[in-house]
């Protein structure tokens, strides 16, 4: 058998072993990555080019998952038009992109009753955007840019710098940064440029004291603790412990002296930032196989739990302060609804306008990052002062 016919081969019986859990799995990458680390016959481009058939698919489904039992052939024809070309696809993409040359509708590719929670994600521009595989976005830990880039290019790599954001670097997404001198030195983190515009909307000037209140593995923190200065201050706290071990292990690489990790969080902060858990709509680009394991009683949980956050936390904010929400959710129902019912129910806060917008969209309580805008992730972020 071919190279080719072989890598077919594999791709299908990887799909079927995977099928059963699409629609319900929210975790299904932690189902792949075993099935690719654990196969012996897979190098490390092998599991690049699986990765990505199988992403690709989970983009596709719709359209697809139909034709993996009925004609399997197109299927895999079809993959490997809509796959990205990087250098482990390449190879089987010139074997199988054949034909009359295939592209999706992309508002196919989104679940209909989504379209209730976010109109603006089945708008032709916003819809291509969340079918297509997300770049790779880094924020710069460094006032010295030149440095990090000239190390990039000496690896042949492309350097892109976000017009509204120079801190912000695009990458090819087909690398991997964290075996780089920058990254081990804490020059770079990996960040998605809308997210890391919601901190930069809100205008948090240097100094003062913040509780990271859903700090997780750190990602705004770092940032945040960046933007507040040597003066300032970030308690992380998170009710996963577990997940603050990676926060420990980046602030360390990162050398930052003005990240806390705390158990039980201040009297009251200048800041309080919840970057709430949500149904994760937003990261459709990077995580596809949420599309068909979300329902609309996944977001009424987290609805729940995000409600349940704002009104813990708002009590560590002083009068003057602010509580800055986020999310990753494109839903209006984890986003305008639950800070709505928030304020009905504390009208000590109100919601503050914004430094910048960054070409965002404004809603009645907050700003929209939508994907196909500076091609990035979709976010949510909400300022609130209390007074």
């Amino acid at each position: 058998m071919s190279i080719a016919g072989s890598q077919r081969q594999i791709l299908l019986a990887l799909l079927a072993r995977l099928q059963p859990h699409w629609h319900r799995d929210r975790n299904l990458p932690a189902r792949l990555d075993p099935l690719l680390k654990g196969d012996r016959r897979f190098g490390s481009r092998d599991r690049r080019l699986y990765r990505e058939l199988i992403y690709t698919a989970l983009r596709l489904l719709p359209e697809v998952e139909p034709l993996l039992a009925d004609n399997p052939d197109e299927a895999v024809r079809r993959l490997a038009w809509a796959a990205a070309e990087t250098p482990a696809t390449r190879n089987f993409r010139a074997a199988f992109a054949t034909g009359e040359t295939y592209a999706a509708d992309p508002v196919r590719l989104l679940p209909g009753w989504f379209r209730a929670h976010c109109p603006a994600a089945f708008e032709p521009l916003q819809a291509a955007a969340l079918a297509t595989r997300a770049p790779l976005w880094l924020r710069l830990q460094t006032d010295d840019a030149s440095a990090v880039i000239a190390e990039f290019a000496a690896l042949g790599w492309t350097v892109e710098s976000a017009p509204l954001l120079p801190s912000a670097l695009r990458l090819g997404a087909d690398v991997d940064v964290t075996k780089t001198a920058a990254y081990a030195r804490g020059a770079i983190e990996v960040q998605d440029l809308g997210s890391q515009f919601l901190l930069q909307t809100v205008g948090i000037e240097p100094g003062g004291m913040w509780l990271d209140a859903c700090a997780g593995a750190g990602g705004k923190t770092l940032q945040l603790a960046r933007l507040l200065g040597p003066s300032g201050r970030v308690d992380a706290t998170d009710v996963r412990s577990a997940a603050l071990d990676e926060l420990v292990v980046r602030v360390r690489r990162a050398g930052l002296a003005n990240i806390r990790r705390v158990d039980a969080p201040a009297a009251t902060y200048d800041g309080v930032l919840i970057d709430a858990p949500c149904s994760g709509s937003g990261t459709w680009r990077r995580a596809p196989h949420l599309k068909w394991s979300t329902t609309p009683d996944t977001i009424e949980r987290a609805r729940t739990v995000q409600l349940a956050l704002l009104h813990q936390h708002a009590a560590h904010v002083r009068p003057g302060g602010r509580l800055i929400y986020t999310t990753c959710s494109l839903s209006h129902r984890e986003n305008d609804d639950v800070v709505s019912e928030f304020l009905v129910s504390a009208p000590e806060f109100t919601a503050a306008p914004f430094a910048r917008d960054f070409g965002g969209t404004p809603t009645a309580t907050g700003l929209t990052i939508l994907p196909a805008t500076h091609d990035s992730d979709g976010f949510f972020v909400a300022s609130l002062q209390r007074h």
